[in-house]
């Protein structure tokens, strides 16, 4: 084994460690999502997908390129560990990939422009010196 210093990068994640914290990202591979879909000028939108959207399967709009919407669900599939804020939105996203039409790839463009505006966003942990183990039991 060879010692290389801290972890920067793990997997396609960002690992910053500063003196009581650890911050995971992912915005390299974001940037690379923008760059793959050509969405790297896109508005920005602060949320990820319209609550007032349903999405089903009988849609009666155009289907599109199933390669192409799997491409990119994929890639926001691999994003998630770091942003859970995304999570729902791809999982509902992905129920769509063997019968995917214009609204269900709006519907992913509009995640990836949320992605964009939240480019610094992951996960944070803190370190706690105080640990207290706590144990319950049923009266069975």
């Amino acid at each position: 084994m060879t010692n290389f210093g801290e972890m920067v990068y793990f997997l396609g994640m960002e690992i910053k460690k500063e003196q009581n914290e650890v911050f995971i990202c992912q915005n390299k591979y974001a940037k690379d999502i923008l760059t793959k879909f050509r969405m790297e000028n896109c508005t920005e939108t602060a949320t990820p997908i319209c609550q007032k959207e349903k999405l089903s399967k009988n849609d009666e709009a155009e289907k599109v390129d199933e390669t192409l919407y799997i491409s990119l669900v994929g890639c926001l599939l691999f994003l998630t560990p770091t942003r859970p804020d995304i999570l729902y939105d791809v999982s509902i996203l992905s129920r769509f990939n063997n019968c995917a039409t214009d609204s269900h790839f709006r519907a992913a463009k509009t995640v990836i422009r949320y992605v964009k505006g939240t480019l610094n966003f992951g996960i944070k942990f803190y370190t706690n010196k105080k640990y207290v183990l706590q144990g319950y039991s049923g009266s069975d």
